[in-house]
């Protein structure tokens, strides 16, 4: 069974859904069964490298509200992601573009180290409150997860996986995605956004199904082969 996440790093409800998709794997019989593919989405394509403003006010100037409204919208979050055993601060998160960690995370994929990668990024900006577009902060995170620091820097020097990742966010509008976290399951059944814990156990319960029976729309015995030959 496979599972596709469309997700940016700098999405909270991102991490959030992560999180609710292992809780559901965990109390899942056939987990070990599942491939997961985390698939690139820029909520901000056209962000700077270079935050503008700190937590409430570069996402104020993000979104063009006011920091108390910025505040009213943001603080929720650190409590739902706290109940998943997440630590945000997003008084101090850094609005940046991300389209340079995505294509190292392609990058990692080739090393079966992207999910690795993933979980690193979004630690990165929500509880480090890094710099996601920072090269310094990239390799940093490459070396964690033990890939080589100089195939890194060559690959963020470059625009290498560029065209993956704008293949998969082109993916995503095809499929009608309209923002993240998005969950494909075995291209049949869909998630948007951190629903419910529920619904992942339901979704994970309901590809696996399908995954594993079909229905027989017509049967003719006089036109079948079996161990002892075919009937004429």
């Amino acid at each position: 069974m496979k599972i596709e996440i469309w997700s940016d790093y700098v999405c909270p409800f991102c991490y959030i859904g992560k999180r609710k998709l292992e809780k559901a794997l965990a109390q899942f019989d056939y987990a070990n069964q599942v491939e997961i593919v985390f698939k690139a989405y820029e909520l901000n394509p056209y962000a700077s490298e270079t935050p503008d403003g700190v937590g409430y006010e570069g996402f104020a100037k993000a979104k063009n509200v006011t920091i108390e409204k910025a505040r009213s919208m943001m603080d929720p979050i650190v409590g739902v992601a706290a109940q998943y055993g997440l630590e945000y601060h997003m008084d101090k998160t850094l609005m940046v573009n991300t389209h340079k960690a995505h294509r190292l995370a392609k990058w990692a994929r080739t090393f079966n180290k992207e999910i690795e990668l993933s979980e690193l990024l979004m630690n990165a900006n929500f509880k480090l409150c890094l710099n996601l577009a920072d090269n310094e902060v990239l390799l940093s995170l490459v070396k964690d997860i033990g890939l080589d620091q100089n195939l890194a820097l060559k690959v963020l020097e470059s625009d290498q996986y560029s065209d993956v990742v704008k293949t998969e966010i082109e993916e995503a509008i095809q499929l009608g995605v309209r923002g993240v976290p998005f969950f494909v399951f075995n291209r049949k059944y869909a998630i948007s956004g951190a629903q419910p814990d529920e619904q992942f156990v339901l979704a994970l319960k309901k590809a696996y199904e399908d995954s594993v029976t079909f229905e027989e729309l017509a049967t003719d015995e006089d036109q079948l082969c079996g161990d002892d030959g075919c009937e004429i």
